[in-house]
């Protein structure tokens, strides 16, 4: 099952910020790092959502005969893919929340 370019490059951006932040000084710890990774969850999402759009739009195209059926489940696949990635980094963050709001102060 081919991996989804969009998430890669979401992923790379976020760690080539993270990189040149480190790299730039005291400025850039000066920006919340919560920010950079909300940028990073919100392009994640809109991938998600861009995904399942190109996939029902192939989808529907297969229904009149005008797509090819590889096409197609190669999109749903991938939008399928993409879709339990979001779902799981949910969890992951619900759980760490979980985990931060039981530490003993």
């Amino acid at each position: 099952m081919p991996i989804d370019t969009k998430m890669l490059s979401a992923t790379q951006a976020y760690a080539d910020g993270l990189r040149t932040q480190r790299g730039a000084g005291v400025e850039a710890r000066s920006k919340p790092a919560v920010r950079e990774f909300g940028d990073m969850l919100r392009d994640s999402v809109q991938n998600v959502a861009d995904s399942q759009r190109s996939a029902e739009r192939l989808s529907m195209k297969a229904v009149a005969n005008e797509a090819d059926l590889q096409e197609v489940i190669q999109a749903v696949a991938n939008a399928e893919l993409a879709l339990e990635t979001v779902v799981a980094v949910r969890d992951k963050v619900i759980q760490a929340y979980q985990d931060i709001i039981r530490m003993p102060i």
